[in-house]
């Protein structure tokens, strides 16, 4: 299904770049001593917290004819205390004092047995009333990204260095205080999903039951719940931020949630990615088509392929567009074969117009334009392509991969580099098992259960957001969107919230934030700028300041 591509928030042909480690073999030969010296281990990991985190360190059956199979493969989901440090950060010319604790929560059965750990880092603030101190767990998506972006770019206290522009720099790459980290307003928890991060199933089967999006979301209410008893934060005001699939993750959850007795005071949806009817382009699907333009003349704008009349006034001739793609555009499309000559060419010339592609490359595709074929022809004069999650990137073709991304490619390096090191160097957090990026190519990721919603035509949660928003009318949702983001459409996101039949009094709880970026707004620092006063604003709003 190709719906997997459209939502991931990194590009999935992007190779699994992160070093595989050599497995332990878990015997079946082990013995009450080794037993005993494990949990010697426990003791002394527990009474010195900053300690190397081996915990994580996966097992393996013993292999037959060199490889062991997937049911043979676990993990020992043995629960160890979390590693807990102590740091300070000079913020808008304050020190602030927090502590971060890094570890794994168990995910269990009914009757207390683990069935996986998911892997997480919290910071707190501390001297602060932890019943009062609001807290936000936050997530990027894929499905099979870890959320080392939000982490590492947006939120935490130290965040990866890039050009201004957000480019990748020279390696080595380095990390600097994050003078827009969310820390000074709310402790924050990041979560990675089940085989991303250093989150793991105790066995490939189990594995299985978190690969969809029941499953997953269920993963993430459990954790959430076990998180909020184990560091009493019950009376906290909750927050929720996801990106790309973390929003369709992010609305399922505030519905689940809510129907288990944990309401939110706030929903932050960046990128957003909750109907897929809006995403998903196919023979009996035109809608992502109309939606993609406002975006396409944005980027093309940016690298100058339009004529001087369309990008005089950007945003009045933005609104344009998006009332014509809407409109004209969406009608002519509904046309079908039933279009007229002298429509089908008021189209292609108008389209032309407002996209910077050759009328000749819109006639070749029936006037729909998908990602891949505006990426490869709009710069196709300079033998570059634009980018996929930021349009404003772009590169030669390596040729190596047929749907190449600029953008990932110039991210990941830094994030995975930068990370790495920060986990073991200033969390001190060490663990022989790769921490994942990415997850694409473990077992059930290409085979994700997209469940009845997918059935009955395309994935979605926008349900579940509207029943938490009218079942505690008091929960804001704050949507951000980059202009230059192809993966998740401005517009895309607008019609969906415009989509969700809620009245006058449930909509005056939406708010947006516009950003001249991408689908990563916070790597452009003037915009990570503004998206830090955005969520602030938006935190005050919620809790009533």
């Amino acid at each position: 299904m190709r719906i997997f591509a459209v939502l991931i928030l990194l590009a999935s042909t992007i190779p699994f770049t992160v070093a595989q480690q050599n497995d332990t073999p878990d015997t079946s030969t082990e013995n009450a001593k080794q037993a005993a010296a494990k949990k010697e281990k426990a003791k002394t990991h527990a009474a010195t917290p900053d300690k190397t985190a081996e915990n994580a360190k996966p097992a393996e059956a013993p292999k037959s004819d060199g490889e062991a199979t997937d049911k043979e493969e676990h993990y020992d989901v043995t629960e160890v205390p979390p590693v807990v440090t102590h740091h300070q950060l000079a913020l808008n010319g304050k020190n602030l004092s927090y502590t971060a604790t890094t570890g794994r929560l168990p995910i269990k059965r009914e009757d207390g047995k683990i069935e996986a750990e998911m892997f997480f880092v919290a910071y707190t603030l501390d001297g602060q009333d932890a019943g009062k101190r609001p807290l936000t767990f936050a997530f990027n998506g894929g499905p099979g990204s870890a959320s080392v972006w939000l982490h590492m770019g947006a939120l935490g206290p130290k965040r990866v260095v890039l050009q201004a522009n957000g480019f990748m720099p020279a390696a080595p790459y380095r990390l600097e205080d994050n003078p827009d980290t969310l820390l000074d307003r709310s402790d924050i928890v990041m979560v990675d999903a089940m085989s991303t991060g250093y989150s793991r199933a105790a066995t490939a089967e189990l594995t299985k039951k978190f690969l969809g999006l029941k499953g997953d979301v269920q993963a993430f209410g459990e954790f959430i719940r076990l998180y909020l008893s184990r560091y009493d934060r019950w009376s906290s005001p909750l927050f929720l931020l996801g990106e790309s699939y973390g929003t369709t993750r992010a609305a399922g959850l505030s519905g689940y949630l809510t129907d288990h007795g944990i309401a939110f005071n706030g929903v932050t949806l960046l990128s957003m990615a909750v109907d897929f009817s809006t995403l998903e382009w196919n023979h009996q699907n035109d809608l992502p088509y109309t939606l993609l333009v406002p975006t396409f003349y944005m980027i093309a704008g940016y690298h100058h392929k339009l004529s001087p009349d369309v990008t005089q006034d950007v945003a009045r001739t933005r609104d344009e567009v998006v009332r014509w793609a809407n409109n004209d555009y969406a009608l002519a499309l509904s046309k079908g074969d039933a279009l007229s000559p002298d429509e089908h060419r008021k189209i292609v010339e108008q389209l032309s117009r407002y996209i910077g592609l050759r009328p000749e490359v819109i006639e070749a595709h029936n006037m729909r334009i998908d990602v891949p074929t505006f990426g490869h022809e709009l710069l196709l004069d300079q033998k570059l392509v634009s980018g996929r999650l930021d349009g404003r990137f772009t590169s030669p073709n390596p040729g190596d991969q047929p749907f190449y991304d600029p953008t990932s490619a110039a991210i990941l390096p830094p994030y995975t580099s930068a990370f790495n090191n920060y986990l073991r160097t200033e969390l001190n957090y060490k663990s022989d098992m790769p921490y994942r990026v990415f997850a694409y190519d473990q077992p059930g990721f290409r085979t994700w259960d997209w469940g009845q919603s997918a059935e009955e035509g395309f994935p979605s949660t926008a349900g579940g957001l509207r029943s938490a928003m009218i079942k505690n009318p008091y929960m804001k949702v704050l949507v951000m969107e980059g202009y230059y983001d192809l993966a998740t459409p401005f517009s895309a996101a607008n019609w969906t919230m415009d989509h969700l039949d809620l009245d006058a009094k449930y909509r005056q709880n939406v708010s947006y934030g516009t950003y001249n970026a991408g689908h990563m707004v916070y790597i452009d620092r003037a915009e990570h700028d503004k998206m830090k006063k955005d969520l602030v604003n938006f935190m005050e709003k919620c809790l009533g300041q």
